[in-house]
Parts: C-alpha cells; sequence; structure tokens
C-alpha cells in the first residue's frame, strides 16, 4: 500500500475550500503503467518512452509543445516517430498518441470520489496536459468537475503557475484554499509556488481517504472508503 499521502511544500492554515486535479494517473490508471506496456512491444524496453521524454531533447521539447497545443497530435506523432527511428525503433506514426496510451482504464474509485466532493458542495477542477486530441474521449469532463483546464486549450502546461492560477480563477477561490491531486510530484511542487497544497496520487485508496481527511467528509475518511485501493 505504501505511505499514506502528504501534502507537498505548500503547508496553508486552515482546511482546504475546494480540489483540483490531475487527469490521466488520478482518473485513470496508470499513464506510466500504458506507456511501459506500448514500449515492451514496441521495444523491448518497458522504459523506451520515459527514457525518451526524459533524455531526449527535441522528444521532450516536442512533448512540451504539443501539451501547450503546438504541434498538433499528427505533428507530433510524426516528431516522435522520428526520435524513435534516431533510437533504432521504427513505428507508424498515425495512431501512435492513441496506442501509447490504450492501456488506461477509468479510475472507479476516484470519479466516485469526485462526485462525493461534488454533492457536499466542494468545487472542483480538473486540471490536466493534454496528449493527443482525443485523450478524453469517452469521459464526459464537465459532468466530472466544476470546471476544466486542459493545457492544449489555455497554451499553459504544469507545472507552470498558469494553468493553476486559471484552475483557481474559475473557481472563483485563492490558491491557499486548493489542494492539488496529481501523481507527479513536479507538478505539485509548481502547485505549491502558488501555495496550492499537493497530494501525491500513489493508491485511489489512501487518496480517497486522504480527502475525507482534510474536507471532512465522513464517507470519504472511513476504513474501504468507496472502494479498495
Amino acid at each position: 500500500m505504501g505511505d499514506a499521502p502528504e501534502a507537498i511544500e505548500a503547508r496553508p492554515d486552515g482546511p482546504p475550500r475546494a480540489v483540483l486535479t490531475d487527469f490521466g494517473g488520478v482518473l485513470t490508471t496508470s499513464v506510466l503503467d500504458s506507456f511501459r506496456v506500448w514500449s515492451t512491444g514496441a521495444g523491448d524496453d518497458p522504459l523506451l518512452l520515459e527514457r525518451l521524454f526524459r533524455e531526449d531533447t527535441e522528444a521532450s521539447a516536442l512533448l512540451v509543445e504539443h501539451e501547450c497545443g503546438r504541434p498538433s497530435e499528427a505533428g507530433f506523432e510524426r516528431g516522435i516517430a522520428g526520435r524513435l527511428r534516431e533510437k533504432g525503433v521504427v513505428v507508424e506514426p498515425a495512431g501512435l498518441v492513441a496506442a501509447i496510451g490504450a492501456g488506461m482504464r477509468p479510475d472507479e474509485t476516484m470519479l466516485a470520489a469526485l462526485r462525493e466532493l461534488r454533492a457536499q458542495g466542494i468545487p472542483v477542477a480538473i486540471v490536466s496536459n493534454a496528449l493527443g486530441d482525443d485523450c478524453y474521449q469517452g469521459y464526459d469532463l464537465d459532468a466530472l468537475a466544476d470546471t476544466v483546464v486542459i493545457s492544449s486549450r489555455i497554451g499553459s502546461r504544469k507545472p507552470g503557475r498558469r494553468i493553476y492560477r486559471t484552475a483557481c480563477d474559475r473557481l472563483g477561490v485563492e490558491p491557499s484554499d486548493c489542494v492539488m491531486i496529481d501523481d507527479l510530484e513536479h507538478n505539485l511542487r509548481g502547485a505549491a509556488r502558488l501555495g496550492i497544497r499537493g497530494l501525491h496520487h500513489l493508491h485511489s485508496g489512501e487518496t480517497v481517504r486522504a480527502l475525507g481527511q482534510l474536507f471532512g467528509v465522513g464517507s470519504l475518511a472511513g476504513p474501504g472508503a468507496l472502494g479498495p485501493a
């Protein structure tokens, strides 16, 4: 199970009033697991994509630009396929984004927690770095949250401050009144620069219980809240 999630860096006084949450890897199963399944099939190395985005400066720059809405999905796919070819891995560009995200599934425990929070009058914003044109297909984001802030739509991505500030402004709350849920610690550190406390998502059951304790929602805070981790 691991340790329960903790606030990262920002520790404002008083209980929070609103939730900002990542999409992929929080409201879905692990993004990295999906990357690793695809990488194993494409190049017999489960860390192929992670290393590419972390170590290849051109691939990293392409990812940043794409998440900010440029280039298009097709342009991003061609660019990444080209960088993979340089590593000796030949893939078809068309459909690459869908293929690497094919292993992601809805996290029903987290989705139920969002519904419960909103039923208790707690505002929720989805704050997500987009990958591809259809990464939210099958999800009614407007029904899940009070506002949805997508990096490609506003031209700014996590962990930059603008995307978090936009979410807070749309909810009408101060950053110090918010909790940000994310599976990536550097995104939480970005939010902390505005005074937003962070909840590092590792297991859905632990995250849900932590939310219940932070917001005083008993239906989330108890043992086995909304199902297993």
